[in-house]
């Protein structure tokens, strides 16, 4: 399905598109009220709520190696708040500015939390419709979720947005021209968080733990997605290698069985991924649409207004997408 979105003249380049709200976009403070959910496996994660809005409660997840303070999860929040939507941005382990308790953390296959947090907004909140977004890894994780608990789930409608459907495919994208500008920025950020954490370890007395992470021995060396999913990822979480991790944990083997109404919204020109990633219409289940659009990026997709300003356009998208939605009154 082809939509109206049109890049900035002058933020028309892929790259130019993902870079932008990293590093130029400044999103008005707001005060948010942490949560800290305990997990059954002695860990724990934090979710920041935000907005009072009675129309629904919209979970968000960031993507790889972003967090609740990413600038298109707070954008969201926002624009969802202005809406009449209540918001709970969930951080994954490791992701709200302090190690967690395991020597693992999250992959892009891990749907425990996001399942606790769910159960316990609708413990809370029987009747009031629920939303999830996911961008980029947290669109996959969530994807994978909706498919996992179809039968057990109430949710009112989900939006994902730049997924690597295909982790392989996207880790052998991200090996290719100035894509490895990105993976050595996000590879580096995995690093630095993996030492912190060690670091942490040691400080608070927890050498079973450290343990587990100096057995993974000198990480430095890793330079691709490849080797640090097979090294670090699948031997912290359970995983044979990186190809029993990407088999279990791409999406595109989870899309049919989706029974939420679900909209994916990709770009041709993601320098995360290639076309071929996309799921075909026979992957998809009766209630999941694919919007496909020509330039945008990496969860970018900024547009162009008549004053010559820029517009956030997935905010307005996600927002109109959910508020045609039957359960939002």
């Amino acid at each position: 399905m082809t939509n109206k979105f049109v890049p900035a003249k002058w933020l028309a380049n892929a790259h130019m598109q993902t870079m932008w709200p990293l590093f130029f976009r400044k999103v008005p403070a707001f005060k948010r009220i942490r949560e800290r959910f305990n997990t059954p496996d002695n860990d724990f994660f934090d979710v920041d709520w935000y907005g009072t809005g009675q129309k629904g409660i919209v979970i968000l997840m960031h993507g790889l190696t972003g967090s609740s303070s990413s600038r298109y999860i707070l954008g969201m929040q926002r624009a969802l708040e202005q809406n009449g939507l209540t918001t709970a941005a969930l951080n994954c382990r490791a992701c709200s500015g302090e190690p967690n308790l395991k020597a693992g953390s999250y992959h892009a296959g891990f749907t425990n939390d996001i399942n606790q947090l769910y159960h316990a907004i609708r413990s809370k909140n029987p009747k009031t419709p629920i939303y999830t977004v996911g961008f980029s890894l947290g669109g996959n994780i969530m994807l994978k979720w909706l498919s996992e608990k179809a039968d057990t789930l109430y949710i009112s409608g989900c939006i994902a947005v730049s997924v690597p459907y295909k982790l392989g495919n996207c880790a052998d994208r991200m090996d290719r021209g100035l894509s490895r500008i990105y993976r050595s920025h996000l590879i580096g950020e995995m690093k630095k968080k993996l030492a912190g954490k060690l670091k942490f370890f040691d400080g608070n007395n927890m050498p079973a733990e450290a343990a587990k992470l100096r057995a993974l021995g000198d990480i430095s060396r890793i330079k691709s997605f490849w080797e640090f999913d097979n090294d670090v990822v699948a031997r912290l979480h359970g995983f044979a290698d990186v190809h029993d991790y990407y088999q279990r944990s791409s999406s595109i083997g989870f899309l049919k069985n989706i029974k939420t109404e679900t909209l994916l919204i990709q770009s041709l020109d993601d320098p995360f991924l290639t076309p071929s990633v996309l799921p075909a219409t026979n992957e998809l289940s009766a209630t999941t649409e694919l919007e496909v659009i020509e330039k945008g990026g990496h969860v970018g997709f900024i547009g162009r207004v008549k004053s010559g300003g820029l517009d956030y356009w997935l905010e307005q998208k996600i927002v109109n997408f959910l508020m045609q939605l039957k359960s939002v009154k």
